[in-house]
């Protein structure tokens, strides 16, 4: 990789690839990039960093024989044009998982898995380095306060990454998290997910189960007990690897808020619910590998106030609050309703989710939904006739949702104008409202909305 050092992105808007052009550029590579469409804040950021192209497209003449490599987004297709121009050069190509791995074969590599709460572990174990002084790389699929960027490539010796399940590019459908070839793994939780990639559960939980075979000799496996799934993969014999396994720890909710019992006293906590609680748990089991003591965990995590858009605060008054979170898959709803809801018995809990991703969406999956809001008092479900049609799947009516949820109480939307309307109408006295999105329902700036409301 010394020889690398004029690189082009293709489909550079991406959460991950402008993230690491930006590093890349920082680090003194030459950068360029294309994309058919972008979003905030990727493009705000690519902006700043001048690496915005002038025009969003494809554009072949971009691709010369004097780059040196191109990474390649899964946004572009396999005859993108510019794809297909690099081919015809032989350029080499990487997806960004193979580029991250090609970057860290020197470093000792730690890669957080899981259907839920990778984000929020890979967070975890980024703060509590980083309270600590310790030096390390990262990628992670969120922003964390105390970090510039959501990717970090130096000279440091480790490197902690969030490891996706979803397929790395159109030109390789390995899970990308095979790529990274780790040290340590952990396994947060497994919930069938990604129907488009993998059609049925058992071919989507065997993709786990190739993630803690790779795990070399002498390496570790650090695995969620309290999950079923995870915990039979976890326990599985594989020879010379340690097994770590980790449970709910001890803890106690007083007036709102969530106490981690431990040998050293109380710590206060800066997040809530169980699957944070086991989240907590998975990362202190993460860091004992690299010995950071219990002492400085416990010192460092009591600080630690959850990763962008994961269970994030938006804004409060002394008896309601609104909150946003990216909780997508059936389990993920479930467990942030029931978090918020048991932080906070006494309040009307309002839960309005967005029908976003292609499972989501999909007939066959949505009945996967079937009980998960029931934490809530007021259910409210969205989504965008014209994301199905785009996803190409069959039209979902309200009816069919509130059946698939089990739910006659449901509210359905399928206007984000009407909801938008409907929201900041709500009363919000001694009331949270819970708002559950991978997308953005349309538009709806739930910043402003918690302004209005609060």
């Amino acid at each position: 990789m010394e020889n690398i050092k004029k690189v082009h992105f293709i489909a550079i808007g991406g959460s991950i690839m402008h993230n690491l052009a930006v590093n890349l550029k920082n680090d003194g590579y030459q950068v360029t990039g294309s994309d058919d469409t972008f979003f905030e804040p990727s493009k705000s950021t690519l902006r700043e960093n001048e690496l915005l192209p002038e025009k969003e497209g494809w554009y072949p003449e971009k691709l010369s024989s004097d780059i040196d490599a191109v990474i390649l987004g899964m946004h572009a297709k396999k005859d993108n044009p510019e794809l297909l121009k690099a081919k015809e050069l032989n350029i080499p190509i990487y997806s960004f998982p193979e580029f991250i791995y090609e970057r860290s074969k020197n470093k000792q590599r730690i890669v957080i898995a899981g259907s839920h709460g990778k984000t929020t572990i890979t967070s975890m174990i980024m703060h509590v380095l980083n309270k600590l002084g310790k030096p390390f790389d990262y990628l992670v699929g969120a922003k964390v306060d105390g970090f510039d960027l959501m990717v970090k490539l130096s000279d440091a010796p480790l490197i902690i990454i969030e490891g996706d399940e979803y397929s790395t590019s159109a030109l390789d459908n390995t899970p990308k998290f095979l790529h990274y070839h780790h040290h340590i793994a952990l396994i947060s939780g497994i919930e069938w997910d990604h129907v488009n990639i993998y059609p049925d559960r058992d071919n989507y939980v065997a993709q786990f189960d190739k993630l803690a075979d790779q795990t070399p000799k002498a390496g570790s496996l650090v695995f969620n007990e309290d999950d079923n799934l995870v915990s039979v993969i976890g326990n599985k014999e594989r020879e010379d690897v340690v097994r770590v396994p980790y449970t709910t720890p001890d803890h106690y909710v007083k007036d709102g808020k969530t106490y981690l019992k431990t040998e050293f006293g109380d710590i206060e906590l800066g997040v809530f619910g169980i699957h944070n609680l086991q989240n907590i748990a998975g990362a202190k089991a993460v860091l004992s590998r690299i010995s950071v003591q219990d002492k400085e965990f416990y010192d460092a995590i009591g600080s630690f106030t959850g990763a962008s858009k994961r269970m994030e605060l938006v804004g409060y008054s002394t008896n309601g609050a609104v909150y946003k979170d990216y909780a997508h898959a059936p389990s993920k709803i479930e467990a942030t309703t029931k978090a918020l809801k048991n932080q906070y018995p006494d309040r009307k809990l309002i839960a309005c989710m967005e029908l976003h991703t292609y499972s989501s969406l999909s007939k066959d999956f949505l009945k996967e939904y079937k009980g998960k809001l029931k934490s809530a008092d007021e259910k409210l479900v969205y989504f965008n006739p014209k994301a199905i049609a785009i996803k190409g799947l069959d039209d979902l009516n309200p009816e069919e949702v509130k059946q698939a949820f089990n739910d006659d109480e449901i509210k359905v939307f399928k206007d984000s104008g009407e909801l938008k309307s409907y929201l900041e109408e709500l009363d919000l006295g001694n009331t949270n409202l819970l708002m559950m999105s991978s997308g953005n329902f349309d538009g709806i700036n739930i910043d402003n909305l918690s302004e209005k409301l609060l």
